[in-house]
């Protein structure tokens, strides 16, 4: 165990000294033994932030205290605050934060949302650093699963808490979006937002709410976020009418292929009404990138060709 610590902190990749360590502690199975694994890799990443095997190591470690153990919660609580770490001192460390979005499938309802609670400052931020936002994704797909579960009397009151998450997400996304502009980090987790919102309005999977209700407010409900959305992309594609700056053009650029994107993921079933909103905001949004990027003229008529295709 001596020597091949000593290795690991002169080669942190060195795979077979960490497997030797994995056959050693596999056989004994002690507490303070796997706690001391948890504090050798934290000291490596403390100088190989990036290390895949001592990320790997870890989440082996964790797995066997799962097994036997109570305090687990703890310890994910602990991991969650060293990743968050590492990630402020290693910018766009994928490695750390995928190995954070791991942890949540150990985690409590209560857990997940603090920790969206807490990892909002955070993401605030660093709007630029896509990983921390996967995260946040990953936070709350993990809640939506806990209401995919619940079917007593509680369900109802599940659904508007849950709601009212999602709804604050996407409020508090609009706000990063008009506040920093043309990162797309920040677009890509609104499509994430919007995708789930609009499935589980059409489709009835938060169904305590949606049974109680006629299929016309629903429709009505989309149709509302419909609009935001074509004011929110109309509004800053607009920006960059009389701005030559390159974040302005990128947010352009971001906004119209989220419009892009929006007009696939409304169900024709939902009525012609919004189909043709969408296909007016987007005629709209392509005319004035034609106007601030007319070298991608071409660009922009086979993207609205493309996802004009049935």
């Amino acid at each position: 165990m001596i020597h091949s610590k000593a290795l690991l902190l002169l080669s942190c990749d060195f795979a077979t000294a960490w497997n030797s360590r994995k056959l050693i502690v596999s056989n004994k199975r002690l507490l303070p033994i796997l706690m001391d694994e948890l504090h050798l890799s934290a000291l490596v990443l403390s100088y190989s932030p990036k290390s895949e095997q001592a990320w790997s190591h870890r989440r082996w470690v964790i797995n066997m205290i799962a097994r036997n153990c109570s305090t687990l919660q703890w310890i994910i609580e602990r991991e969650s605050e060293l990743v968050e770490k590492i990630a402020e001192r290693s910018k766009m460390n994928y490695r750390a934060w995928n190995h954070r979005c791991w942890l949540v499938s150990f985690m409590t309802r209560e857990q997940v949302l603090d920790e969206l609670k807490k990892s909002r400052n955070w993401s605030g931020l660093h709007v630029a650093d896509n990983s921390c936002f996967h995260y946040r994704r990953r936070l709350m797909l993990r809640n939506l699963e806990g209401f995919c579960y619940t079917q007593d009397n509680n369900s109802s009151g599940y659904f508007v808490e849950t709601y009212q998450i999602w709804k604050e997400e996407l409020d508090w996304n609009e706000s990063l979006i008009k506040q920093y502009v043309g990162r797309e980090a920040l677009w890509l987790h609104r499509r994430f937002l919007s995708m789930y919102l609009i499935k589980h309005m059409a489709t009835h999977l938060l169904a305590v709410s949606c049974q109680s209700k006629p299929k016309a407010s629903v429709d009505i409900d989309i149709d509302s976020l419909m609009d935001h959305e074509l004011c929110l992309v109309h509004s800053c594609s607009t920006t960059i009418a009389d701005a030559n700056f390159e974040d302005f053009q990128a947010q352009a650029i971001h906004s119209a292929a989220y419009m892009l994107w929006l007009t696939k993921q409304i169900p024709e079933y939902q009525g012609i009404d919004i189909q043709e909103k969408l296909r007016a905001g987007v005629g709209d949004v392509t005319r004035m990138l034609k106007r601030s990027c007319p070298d991608r003229s071409s660009l922009w008529d086979y993207l609205v060709g493309y996802h004009s295709e049935p």
